[in-house]
């Protein structure tokens, strides 16, 4: 099933960028309202990109690594329950911030297709079974190491070695965040989510656009601007002038 939602991942990727490139976009729906927008897109987009870096760091970097730097096991699980589950909060409730606004404001929610409802249902779903599985482990039990297990699991895909006994005894819900999870990013490229992939970074290379205003003087050997709405001179016109 990894395998199967990572071919699918890739080969949307490529499908889309091949065949939509036009359609590789967020249809940004600034226009239609722009104030609720201010608070729900910075939370949720800078939450989601710390629920990201943490996933990243904490599945593919091994404990090991950490230790040989030295951070503690305990630690390390602190700042990554108290650190995961404000990312994960701030992402929640930017999320349901733009879509409130997305069905309340007419316009926006006009804009809205039957692909975006289906990709904001199966995005709440795997942020909330992540803050589940967390809060229940941390909260209500003793805590999860799931550096022990989830970790190395998904490293060994990579190494095309995958031991799935190693997920045998991971509570099950970190079992269903792990799917919800892959059938998230065999979802995404058929969605608004490809402009993740569509950072403008040339813009930091590019050279700047210059502006220059109209001088209201005409200069020698130019004809003086019209008005929009004046239209030519006519040929008789011009002639009685002369």
């Amino acid at each position: 099933m990894p395998y199967l939602c990572i071919a699918v991942f890739a080969g949307g990727l490529a499908w889309r960028y091949r065949y939509d490139k036009f359609g590789w976009t967020t249809r940004s729906s600034q226009l239609y309202e722009s104030a609720v927008l201010r608070w729900g897109s910075p939370l949720f987009h800078f939450g989601i990109l710390l629920v990201l870096l943490g996933h990243l760091g904490g599945l593919l970097v091994p404990q090991s690594w950490t230790d040989a730097i030295g951070i503690s096991e305990n630690a390390y699980h602190l700042t990554a329950v108290f650190v995961g589950t404000v990312a994960g909060l701030c992402t929640l409730i930017g999320l349901g911030i733009l879509i409130a606004r997305r069905r309340l404001v007419g316009p926006v929610f006009t804009a809205t297709t039957r692909n975006d409802k289906a990709m904001y249902l199966v995005l709440v779903g795997v942020i909330v079974l992540g803050l589940l599985a967390t809060l229940k482990a941390n909260a209500l039990g003793g805590g999860y190491d799931y550096r022990q297990t989830v970790s190395p699991w998904l490293r060994s895909l990579f190494y095309l070695r995958p031991d799935p006994a190693v997920m045998a005894g991971v509570p099950l819900g970190f079992q269903v965040h792990v799917l919800a999870a892959f059938l998230l990013f065999a979802f995404w490229p058929f969605t608004r989510l490809v402009h993740a992939f569509s950072a403008p970074l040339w813009y930091l290379t590019r050279p700047y656009v210059v502006y220059r205003s109209r001088d209201a003087r005409p200069r020698p050997g130019l004809r003086a601007a019209r008005r929009g709405w004046e239209g030519p001179p006519s040929r008789r016109g011009s002639a009685r002038t002369r």
